[in-house]
């Protein structure tokens, strides 16, 4: 199975600590290896089915956010602890910024999630907010200013829980959104709008 990058970095540690510890503490080897297997679990890449239109959830997870500011939609998707983490492209465009702006960590799915730790996406006709959560701690873009995306490509993961917002194009309205607050998206296969 493919990992997205960085899944070495969290499963590699622990995976050789569990070596030794087997002989000396079995519990506390058996932990670790437990440990490692799940960071390698939970930096999973799956392959995705891109459908040929529409705009395309940007990660996998439940809508938690589904509202209009300053004429636009917003659609935020809460990815859980059991979630794919790596976030696709909702729509092809040119990466005009990727922006990292420092911030609390508080639950993702709370209001006070608005200040924490993110990295904007912004491209020629929409904004993908990168948010971290309570317990993620890195948010790991990967595109640059320049780059062309296509429709459900890759353009970043977060290690260990958060949320994914999208300010969509401003061509759609309300009326275009297909998905509703609670309802389970998976990046690059659900269409949004």
């Amino acid at each position: 199975m493919r990992l997205a990058p960085g899944a070495r970095r969290y499963a590699v540690p622990p995976l050789a600590l569990a070596v030794p510890l087997l002989f000396v503490f079995a519990p506390a080897g058996l932990a670790c290896a437990a440990l490692g297997c799940f960071a390698l679990w939970f930096h999973r890449d799956p392959e995705r089915e891109v459908p040929e239109s529409g705009v395309l959830a940007p990660a996998d997870g439940r809508v938690s956010v589904l509202r209009t500011e300053d004429g636009r939609v917003r659609v935020g998707v809460f990815m859980n602890v059991t979630d794919v983490h790596v976030n696709r492209a909702p729509l092809a465009g040119v990466v005009a910024s990727v922006d990292h702006r420092p911030g609390a960590h508080r639950p993702a799915f709370s209001k006070e999630s608005e200040r924490n730790e993110r990295v904007r996406i912004t491209t020629d006709s929409y904004e993908l907010d990168l948010i971290a959560g309570a317990f993620a701690r890195r948010i790991h873009p990967s595109v640059e200013p320049g780059d062309t995306v296509a429709r459900g490509e890759r353009v970043g993961h977060i290690s260990f829980g958060s949320r994914v917002d999208i300010l969509l194009p401003p061509e759609y309205d309300a009326a275009d959104v297909r998905v509703d607050v609670g309802e389970r998206v998976t990046a690059g296969e659900t269409v949004l709008a």
